[in-house]
C-alpha cells in the first residue's frame, strides 16, 4: 500500500513539475539552427521562447554579445550587430539550458515567395518535359543537380500551412546547402537567382522560401492591414462572414457532406472512372481565405532580417478578380514592408511566362495580370523580371527557371550590388501619342535601343529582319484590330492598322500565348505585355 502511495505521488510531482522545466529551457525560432544564412552588416533580431522573467544571454564568434530578460508570457527578443560576408561562425544562446548554433554564415537572405512557380523545387523539372523542344532544358536541370555544389547558397523553407485566427510563430525545417544531396529540394527559381548573384558577388546567399502552389495574393495579405483599408476591409469582412458561417454548419453534430455523397454515389455508380470526388474543404484547411497564408506562415518568421524578396505569383489570380490584382499587391507589398520594418527593402517579382489557358476569360485574366504587375512598379524600389518569351504552351511550370532567375538577378545587382548591368529589364510602356491614323509608343529601358529578336532556350536573343509581332490596335468603336508595328527611333516606335482610321490604344502580347512577342531591346531582353486602355 505504501509502496502505490509513493508511486502515486512521484507520478503527480513529475506530471506537475516535467512541463515547467521543459518550459522553463530556452528555445530559438526554427532559423536559428546550424548552417543558417544571418544578414550581414546590420542589427539583426534573434528571439524565442523561455520562461517568463528568465535571462538570456547571447554571445557569439564574431564578438557581438547581448543579454535579455523574457516577458511575462515567455517572449524574448535580442538584436546582434552581424559582420561583414563570410564565416563559417557561432552563436550560443544561455539560460537554464544552452543552445549552440553552428556553421553560420553571414550573407544575404533573400524571400523566395508566390505560388507553384517559386514553389516548385528543382526535383520537380529532372522530368521530361510535356513538349520535345523543351527537353534540352531539362537536361540542363539535370545535370544541375547532379553536379551543382556551393555551400554559400542555402534553404530554409517554411511548410506550407493554413491558419485562419491565429498567427503561428514558428515552424519545423533546416537549413540545407546546394550540393546532388540537397539541391532537389530548393526553389528552382530562388537556385537560379542566388546563382547568378554568386557569379558576381563574393557573398552567401540565404534563401528563405515562404510559397503555396495555386495560392491568390489575398491570403499573403494580413488582417491588420485588411482592416486599415476601407476597399479590403469589405472584402475582408463578407469572407469572413462567409467562412464562420460555414464553419458553424460543417462543425454542427450531424452534418453530413451532401453534395459530396452524392459525387461519391455517382462516381462508384460509373465504377469509379475519373477523379474521385473530394469532400468540401473545411474552412480552416483553406489556402486562399484572406489572410491565412500570413497568419500561417509570414507570421512565423517575422522580423527576420532579410536583404529583400522575389515573388512569382499571379497565375491563380487570372481567374479570380484579375482587374483588381495590382491593387492587391500594392497593399501587400506595403503590408510587408510594414511588418519587417525595414524601410522599403527591395521587392523583385516576374511577368507571368507565356501558358495556353483553358479559355477566352483565363486567357484574357493572363494578361490583366500581367499588365497590373507591369503597373506595380509604380511602388518604390520595385522591379519586374519579364517572362513571356521562355514559357511552355502546355506547361504551367515553365522549366526555364533559369533565365527567370537571372533576369529577377539583375534587379538585385543594379540596385543592391552596384554591379555594372547593361539592362534590368526589357522595354517598358512608357507613354503614348497619336498621330493621325498612328499611336507613337515610348519605351523605358530602352537605352540600348530597340530590336526585332528571337530567343531559343537557353541562348541569348538575336537581332532577326522579321516584322514585329503581338502589337493590337483599339478603334473608337472599343475593338481590337492586328496592327502593324515599326522601331522610329531608339527608344520608340509607330504602331498602326489599315483598318483603323481613329486609334484610340494600343496593346501588346495580350493573350496567355502571344505570337510572334519579338520586341527586345539590344541588351537582349523582351519588352514587356501592357496595355495603354485604363
Amino acid at each position: 500500500m505504501k509502496s502505490i502511495k509513493v508511486k502515486t505521488i512521484l507520478a503527480f510531482l513529475i506530471t506537475a513539475i516535467l512541463p515547467l522545466l521543459i518550459f522553463a529551457n530556452v528555445s530559438v525560432n526554427a532559423l536559428f539552427t546550424d548552417g543558417m544564412v544571418i544578414q550581414r552588416d546590420a542589427v539583426v533580431p534573434i528571439w524565442g521562447w523561455a520562461d517568463s522573467n528568465e535571462i538570456i544571454t547571447i554571445e557569439t564568434s564574431w564578438g557581438a554579445s547581448a543579454k535579455v530578460i523574457t516577458n511575462l508570457e515567455g517572449n524574448w527578443r535580442a538584436d546582434i550587430k552581424t559582420p561583414e560576408a563570410g564565416g563559417p561562425h557561432q552563436i550560443t544562446v544561455r539560460s537554464k539550458n544552452k543552445i549552440v548554433i553552428n556553421n553560420v554564415l553571414s550573407g544575404d537572405v533573400w524571400l523566395c515567395t508566390g505560388q507553384s512557380n517559386m514553389d516548385f523545387a528543382m526535383s520537380k523539372f529532372v522530368n521530361n518535359a510535356r513538349e520535345a523542344q523543351y527537353q534540352p532544358l531539362v537536361e540542363y536541370i539535370r545535370n544541375e543537380v547532379a553536379t551543382a555544389k556551393d555551400d554559400w547558397i542555402r534553404h530554409i523553407e517554411v511548410p506550407q500551412t493554413t491558419s485562419l485566427f491565429k498567427k503561428q510563430l514558428n515552424f519545423e525545417d533546416t537549413w540545407r546547402s546546394v550540393n546532388p544531396e540537397d539541391i532537389g529540394k530548393i526553389t528552382a527559381t530562388g537556385y537560379f537567382f542566388a546563382k547568378e548573384l554568386r557569379k558576381h558577388v563574393n557573398v552567401p546567399i540565404g534563401l528563405l522560401e515562404c510559397s503555396w502552389g495555386g495560392t491568390r495574393v489575398q491570403p499573403w495579405i494580413s488582417e491588420e492591414a485588411y482592416l486599415v483599408d476601407k476597399n479590403l476591409k469589405d472584402y475582408f469582412e463578407a469572407s469572413r462572414s462567409e467562412t464562420k458561417a460555414k464553419i458553424d454548419i460543417m462543425d454542427a453534430e450531424g452534418y453530413v457532406d451532401k453534395a459530396y455523397e452524392k459525387a461519391l454515389a455517382k462516381w462508384n455508380k460509373k465504377g469509379q472512372k475519373g477523379k474521385k470526388p473530394k469532400p468540401e474543404k473545411h474552412p480552416t484547411q483553406d489556402m486562399q481565405l484572406p489572410a491565412t497564408l500570413h497568419n500561417g506562415m509570414i507570421s512565423s518568421i517575422l522580423p527576420y532580417r532579410i536583404k529583400g524578396a522575389i515573388w512569382y505569383q499571379g497565375e491563380s489570380n487570372a481567374v479570380f478578380n484579375p482587374e483588381e490584382y495590382e491593387y492587391y499587391l500594392t497593399a501587400m507589398i506595403n503590408n510587408w514592408r510594414a511588418d519587417w520594418q525595414q524601410g522599403n527593402f527591395p521587392f523583385y517579382y516576374a511577368q507571368l511566362a507565356s501558358c495556353k489557358r483553358a479559355n477566352e476569360e483565363a486567357d484574357a485574366g493572363w494578361a490583366v495580370v500581367n499588365d497590373h504587375l507591369r503597373r506595380t512598379l509604380k511602388v518604390p524600389n520595385t522591379g519586374m523580371a519579364v517572362l513571356h518569351d521562355i514559357g511552355e504552351a502546355k506547361d504551367i511550370h515553365p522549366h526555364n527557371k533559369m533565365d527567370a532567375g537571372k533576369r529577377l538577378a539583375f534587379w538585385a545587382l543594379k540596385n543592391d550590388y552596384n554591379i555594372n548591368i547593361d539592362a534590368v529589364s526589357g522595354p517598358l510602356y512608357k507613354a503614348y501619342s497619336i498621330n493621325g491614323n498612328k499611336i507613337i509608343v515610348t519605351f523605358s529601358e530602352a537605352e540600348s535601343g530597340l530590336m526585332v529578336a528571337n530567343k531559343h532556350l537557353l541562348d541569348d536573343a538575336v537581332m532577326v529582319n522579321q516584322p514585329i509581332g503581338a502589337f493590337e490596335i483599339q478603334d473608337i468603336n472599343g475593338d481590337w484590330k492586328p496592327a502593324t508595328a515599326k522601331i522610329t527611333n531608339g527608344n520608340s516606335i509607330e504602331v498602326w492598322s489599315d483598318t483603323v482610321s481613329k486609334p484610340v490604344n494600343v496593346r501588346y502580347a495580350w493573350t496567355g500565348t502571344p505570337v510572334n512577342a519579338n520586341l527586345y531591346n539590344k541588351a537582349g531582353l523582351p519588352a514587356a505585355v501592357f496595355t495603354t486602355e485604363n
